[in-house]
């Protein structure tokens, strides 16, 4: 058998959908650790908070070097890093005794694993080893897997939190993302390291281009919305529950019960962007769908009543 053969279109959807399900996991569940570190460390949930906004940015402005860097060296290659770098920001993230150290786990290590283990690397590698026809229902399926890792790992860290206690749940994630070091060998891409200048733009004429088209800082602005209210809730709608008199078992649940029907409709969404763009030949129905749906969302939103029941509030 030659080398890398056993590395099939299917077992890199496998190892990538995985390891997807391990990094967005884990992270999701970050707002179940602020309430107990804050109070253990005497900390305002500042500290936790900044460490998270720093986690995001990094995450996001170093997706497109970690993307050229999979082009040059592979997509095994920087999952491979990234897992390692996710390992020790968690190890970090226990360890810290002070909001510096912590910021540096949380903030800057775990974001820049989070760059080298979640959608910018994985699509990538599956674009390349699945034909046109069939990546929105691939990339739809490794969506899903991230959010089945909300739905999965959530119970368990909240489990190991109450049993063990915070520091200990930490080093059990920590364990659990070195997983992605084993799985990151299954997981390649063809063609990575060919690309020259007469096939496609460097890295900073990628970036000068894309700063000076209009519809990226308008899709950037959109994105905006949807990364505030996804980092606000996943961060801090445990700690918030647990204002109202409720459990962190009840956010757990929550957050969970969000990842379980985002599993349906990531994998929905894939197979109807591509299904729809089939048929017409664009993506203007999609966009005219999403638009739609952020409507609804916008106008269901609107009659919640924000003031706490009346059994909670006496109990508070």
């Amino acid at each position: 058998m030659a080398r890398g053969s056993w590395r099939t279109p299917a077992v890199v959807l496998v190892c990538g959908s995985v390891i997807l399900t391990l990094a967005l996991g884990i992270r999701h569940g970050f707002g179940l650790y602020l309430q107990p570190m804050s109070m253990d460390h005497g900390w305002g949930r500042e500290v936790f908070g900044l460490a998270i906004a720093v986690q995001n940015l990094l995450w996001g402005l170093t997706q497109p070097f970690t993307g050229m860097l999979a082009d040059r060296f592979g997509a095994g290659k920087v999952l491979f890093a990234g897992g390692i770098v996710y390992v020790l920001g968690l190890v970090c993230m226990a360890t810290a005794s002070t909001p510096l150290a912590f910021t540096l786990g949380v903030g800057v290590l775990i974001g820049l694993g989070m760059s080298g283990t979640t959608f910018n690397i994985v699509y990538g590698a599956l674009g390349r080893n699945f034909p046109p026809e069939k990546r929105s229902m691939v990339l739809g399926v490794a969506s899903a897997a991230g959010s089945f890792g909300q739905f999965a790992l959530m119970p368990l860290a909240l489990a190991l939190i109450s049993w063990q206690g915070w520091f200990a749940a930490l080093l059990a994630m920590a364990a659990i993302a070195a997983l992605i070091v084993p799985l990151s060998l299954g997981v390649t891409d063809k063609g990575y390291g060919t690309l020259t200048v007469a096939s496609g733009a460097s890295l900073g004429d990628a970036l000068r281009e894309a700063s000076c088209h209009r519809g990226l800082w308008l899709l950037a602005l959109g994105y905006f919305t949807c990364g505030f209210q996804i980092v606000f809730i996943g961060t801090h709608m445990p700690a918030f529950l647990i204002d109202q008199g409720m459990t962190a078992k009840d956010g757990t649940i929550a957050l969970a019960l969000i990842g379980l029907f985002n599993i349906f409709g990531s994998y929905a969404a894939g197979w109807l962007g591509g299904y729809l763009y089939d048929a017409t030949g664009s993506y203007r129905v999609v966009w005219l769908i999403a638009i739609a749906l952020s409507a609804v969302a916008t106008l269901v939103n609107l009659p919640i009543d924000e003031r706490p029941v009346r059994g909670h509030a006496a109990a508070a």
